[in-house]
């Protein structure tokens, strides 16, 4: 059967600035050095990362941190704790920082909070490395939850500081908000969720709605992915979720079908633009 898919993919998906300036600044690097070390995946999408350790990018977690010696090491847009900092003083370890500055402005919030005695609250994933950074600015005192349920069995304190990871929903914040403060707690609630990230959800939502079939591209690890996936699939149940070209399967589709194409903040629009043309080319 011919296939005639008229297919667009969506310009306003893409990495977001704290990915673009981290892939540039490991790119730049690499273009004069041999190898750069990077702490953690340097975004969440293995075929980026996979183009990337192609040109010498060597992916290290904090257990090989300690072991490494009069290196230069990128820190990826996560961010990370002050702990990283200080063994890289004692290893005399150059770091490349390219976190994300919402990110670094985030920290420093939740670090003077911190020291100013507030009992600190975040919204945001377990062992995500973004949330891994917000706790160490807290010596690792932050309560960090992914839903309120968490929170039933905790014994807060009567007050305390709300912050959220970068990535989450401005909306499902907003509602834990205001279920805290209906528990009778005292809540002063710091909305630091990046406005670039929130935005795709009203971005994506005006998109599926005009396709017949939409693809979403993005990394199996990515937080970010799996929440503007849900997007997708609760405006157009016809979105299917694929990390690369050979996951697509020609059985979704119809002839001339109109295919919409998008992805997570750490998708490439290279990847979205080799997962066109391989629909154009059936």
């Amino acid at each position: 059967m011919k296939y005639d898919l008229a297919v667009t993919i969506d310009k306003a998906s893409g990495f977001c600035f704290g990915v673009v300036y981290a892939i540039e600044m490991a790119e730049d690097i690499l273009a004069e050095e041999d190898y750069l070390y990077c702490l953690g995946d340097i975004v969440h999408n293995d075929e980026e990362v996979r183009r990337l350790t192609d040109k010498g990018l060597r992916i290290i977690d904090h257990e090989q941190l300690q072991q490494l010696h009069d290196e230069k090491v990128l820190i990826r847009a996560h961010g990370e704790a002050p702990s990283t900092y200080q063994l890289a003083l004692e290893n005399n370890l150059i770091l490349i920082d390219a976190s994300c500055p919402v990110v670094l402005k985030l920290q420093n919030r939740i670090k003077n909070s911190y020291d100013d005695k507030e009992q600190i609250l975040i919204f945001g994933k377990h062992g995500h490395a973004e949330v891994i950074g917000l706790q160490g600015q807290t010596d690792g005192n932050a309560i960090v939850f992914q839903d309120l349920a968490e929170l039933d069995n905790v014994d807060l304190p009567g007050k305390f500081t709300l912050y959220s990871q970068t990535t989450k929903s401005t909306d499902k914040f907003y509602h834990i908000k205001e279920q805290l403060l209906s528990r009778g707690y005292e809540v002063k609630a710091n909305d630091t969720i990046c406005r670039q990230v929130s935005n795709r959800y009203e971005d994506l939502e005006n998109f599926v709605v005009n396709y017949d079939r939409i693809i979403f591209v993005s990394g199996k690890k990515s937080s970010n992915g799996k929440v503007l996936y849900d997007v997708c699939k609760k405006y157009n149940e016809h979105s299917y979720f694929i990390s690369n070209i050979e996951e697509l399967d020609m059985s979704w589709f119809s002839v001339n079908d109109k295919i919409g194409i998008c992805g997570a903040t750490s998708t490439p629009m290279w990847l979205m633009e080799q997962v066109k043309a391989r629909l154009e080319s059936f």
